[in-house]
């Protein structure tokens, strides 16, 4: 788990008990799941831990819109209250997780290029295919449009 700002961070699969008590130790209140290999929900249930199952394949194809509106959607309705922190996760980290928090951050008012150098100054692992880079483009023209 690696922290962007103090209320968001990214990362890897939970997998276990074990380590989502460790989640929820740091804080996290809230996690949107990218990964389609593990739902979360029911090990984040005990910790009173909110998880949105969003579950894409990191096939490096094109993403539709939809996956970017329901996370951060989820993503602003859980920052709007104080106290919270959220966790955006998918296997590895790599992928489908900082893509997720790339949206998330340009829709929290970051500019796209400063919002991508803090997830890879931060999280050195994370790697933006630019079909993953293209369909974050285009879910945020379109959530731009209709604003």
């Amino acid at each position: 788990m690696t922290w962007l700002t103090a209320r968001i961070a990214v990362g890897g699969g939970i997998w276990h008990a074990e380590n989502m008590a460790e989640v929820a130790r740091a804080g996290v209140t809230h996690i949107i799941d990218m990964q389609i290999e593990f739902d979360d929900t029911s090990l984040a249930e005990p910790h009173g831990v909110v998880v949105l199952w969003n579950a894409v394949d990191d096939d490096f194809l094109p993403k539709p819109t939809g996956v970017f509106e329901r996370g951060v959607q989820f993503a602003l309705e859980a920052l709007d209250k104080a106290g919270t922190k959220l966790y955006v996760h998918c296997a590895a980290g790599v992928h489908r997780a900082p893509m997720m928090t790339l949206a998330i951050l340009c829709a929290t008012g970051w500019k796209f290029g400063e919002a991508m150098d803090l997830i890879e100054t931060r999280r050195p692992v994370a790697d933006f295919p630019d079909v993953y880079v293209n369909s974050v483009k285009r879910y945020l023209e379109q959530a731009n449009a209709v604003k």
